[in-house]
Parts: C-alpha cells; sequence; structure tokens
C-alpha cells in the first residue's frame, strides 16, 4: 500500500450578502487572480447566470477545480476547491483558496465545513 495521499478537499455552504452572490464578475476576477497567485493551470471554466441573480461557476484545473453556485435569495453558497498532490503537497494551496474565497464572498458565516483528505 502506498503512502500517497491524493489531496485536500474543502467544501463549505456559507452565508453571504445577496451583492456578493450575484457579482459573477467579481467572482470571475477574483477566481482567475487567485489562480495565478497560487500558480495553478486553469484548463475550462463554465461560469452561468440565473434569472433570479445567482450563479454556478466550476472552474476545472489541471490540479483538479473549484466551484461555487449561489443562491442570493437565500444568502447561501455552496464551493469546494480540491487540488491534487501529484507533483507536489497543495494542501496549503488549498486553504489559501479557500480563506481567499471567504474573504471575496464578505462571507457572514460558515453553516458548514468540512476537510477531506483524499
Amino acid at each position: 500500500m502506498t503512502s500517497y495521499r491524493p489531496g485536500l478537499h474543502i467544501l463549505s455552504t456559507f452565508e453571504a450578502p445577496a451583492s456578493a452572490l450575484t457579482d459573477v464578475e467579481s467572482c470571475r476576477a477574483g477566481f482567475n487572480r487567485l489562480i495565478q497567485e497560487l500558480g495553478l493551470s486553469k484548463v475550462g471554466e463554465v461560469y452561468h447566470s440565473f434569472p433570479n441573480g445567482g450563479f454556478t461557476a466550476v472552474i476545472c484545473l489541471t490540479e483538479s477545480h473549484v466551484s461555487v453556485h449561489t443562491w442570493p435569495e437565500s444568502g447561501l453558497a455552496t464551493f469546494d476547491v480540491f487540488l491534487s498532490n501529484f507533483q507536489h503537497d497543495n494542501t496549503l494551496k488549498v486553504r489559501q483558496f479557500y480563506a481567499e474565497a471567504l474573504r471575496l464572498f464578505e462571507v457572514t458565516s460558515v453553516i458548514h465545513e468540512q476537510e477531506i483528505t483524499r
């Protein structure tokens, strides 16, 4: 049995202001900045806006993925980030991306947070 660990996966449900949960362009700019700052490699992305102002974003990375789904009418969002440890340990990058996402969305309360070591 190998001691290799595929990586850290953080999943979260949080409360945030509707203004942050409807600002898809701020999310895109923030995620792009984080991807660049952390030296990650984006291979695809989809941002979809809904009539209520909410949006879904999924960013595929060579390291794995980041996603967010917002419900501004309820002040809620779900978020997850997973980065593979294939070439080196990305645990700190996962934690940094998550912390910065909480700031980006001006999170007022984390309802659920789960860390999975894959």
